[in-house]
């Protein structure tokens, strides 16, 4: 279990006792948490005993291990000291099953999504381990600090035809009155399916429009996870318009197609997980859901994810994805004939979720990024095979190029300078 929950991530150890400091210095969830670095650890008097707990804490919640945390912390172990154990005492002293080992071992962590080059997770700074050839640290890692803006990531490696639409969506801005971002679209390509007997559904190639998305009617099914936080709100809060979610800042909405899913809990999982990172850009983070079943609500948040969830009662945000339609497909065709939708279930199962099998599955997801105000739609991923997931590099340098094109906005000086470069 990889929860997001703060008590299931401190669990029974040293840590629990911290919690009324963690809480009162910011350190509220876990993905900020997982992030301390050691002069934050210093800062609210940690001792080495608490520093490995959280060492060992983060390491495990990566690969969905937590169930291993209390004992791995009682060992009196810190963590370089555990990953040079051979299976045999893993097995014998933790009572950590083979399938548990193979991941415990795998120092590319199953949860954890290649990042732009200038974002360093976590980021704390890490003590060396005994042996360079078992070390899960890199030599090159530097910390970022959460409270501070980060750079601007470079392009990761990318195909040329989302970087080439990337560069146009940046270009095509118009820096005046009533400017609309003339975003992109993004999907995997289409590949055979059924030895090519299947075709794979068609998708929309232009951004849905401003119009069918700024007055949809949305409700909260939960709040952002903090600790002490209820788990879900009590009482039903009234509809709103979607676009009151971005009025001031910017933000991601992830349309999840159905929260029981292991991929859709996997996707959920990574991009929360990231957390730390969209707050110092200013980016807000939501979880779109078309089915309220509270018993699936209970289960995914905050597990799965920490932030907020909404309800779209009318799956507008869903049809938007689909050109003003919903986007389905069978299960037959969509997932047993399609090997793209294998690999990404494996690449779900690798990490180690559980999953389950109520509410509807076959309408199809994906992701928004928004400006805010009235600025439109910069980005839009169309899950076209079960499982897809937006690139996270990608939603990351999206949101970061929002960031800057926003700030020019709100500076007389600088928005007189774009409006030179642009035109």
């Amino acid at each position: 279990m990889a929860s997001f929950s703060m008590d299931d991530f401190v669990g029974k150890g040293s840590l629990k006792r911290l919690l009324p400091k963690l809480l009162e210095e910011g350190w509220d969830d876990v993905p900020t948490l997982k992030i301390m670095n050691s002069e934050d650890m210093d800062a609210i008097n940690m001792t080495r005993q608490q520093k490995d707990a959280l060492e060992i804490r983060s390491y495990l919640h990566d690969r969905a291990l937590m169930q291993y945390g209390d004992k791995l912390e009682a060992s009196g172990k810190g963590l370089p000291e555990i990953l040079n154990l051979s299976t045999a005492d893993l097995s014998s002293q933790f009572g950590m099953k083979r399938g548990h080992m193979a991941r415990f071992m795998d120092r590319t962590s199953a949860c954890a999504d290649p990042m732009p080059a200038s974002f360093v997770l976590p980021a704390r700074e890490r003590a060396t381990a005994p042996s360079g050839n078992n070390s899960i640290y890199s030599s090159g890692s530097k910390s970022i600090n959460p409270r501070r803006m980060p750079s601007i990531p470079k392009s990761p490696a990318r195909s040329s035809t989302i970087s080439d639409g990337l560069e146009k969506s940046i270009s095509d801005i118009r820096i005046k009155d009533g400017q609309i971002f003339k975003g992109i679209v993004a999907a995997v390509p289409a590949e055979p399916r059924g030895c090519g007997c299947v075709q794979a559904p068609s998708i929309v190639d232009k951004v849905a429009s401003y119009s069918t998305i700024e007055n949809i009617s949305i409700q909260k099914l939960t709040p952002e996870y903090k600790i002490g936080m209820e788990r879900l709100v009590k009482t039903k809060t009234p509809p709103m318009k979607a676009s009151e979610l971005w009025r001031d800042k910017p933000a991601v909405l992830l349309c999840i197609r159905r929260p029981g899913c292991i991929m859709c809990r996997a996707e959920a999982h990574q991009l929360y997980a990231k957390k730390p990172i969209f707050d110092a850009l200013g980016i807000q983070l939501f979880a779109v859901l078309h089915e309220h079943i509270e018993s699936e609500i209970k289960d995914f948040w905050p597990r799965y994810w920490g932030g907020v969830v909404l309800f779209d009662r009318g799956m507008e945000f869903f049809k938007a994805l689909g050109g003003g339609k919903l986007l389905r497909d069978k299960f037959i065709s969509g997932f047993l004939f399609n090997p793209r939708a294998i690999a990404n279930y494996k690449r779900a199962k690798a990490m180690g979720l559980e999953k389950n099998y109520k509410g509807e599955g076959e309408i199809k997801g994906g992701l928004f990024i928004m400006g805010s105000g009235k600025s439109g739609i910069a980005y839009q991923f169309i899950e076209r095979n079960f499982g897809d997931w937006a690139p996270l590099p990608e939603v990351i340098e999206i949101c970061s190029q929002l960031q800057v094109i926003l700030v020019c906005f709100s500076n007389p000086l600088l928005h007189l300078l774009s409006s030179i470069i642009f035109f």
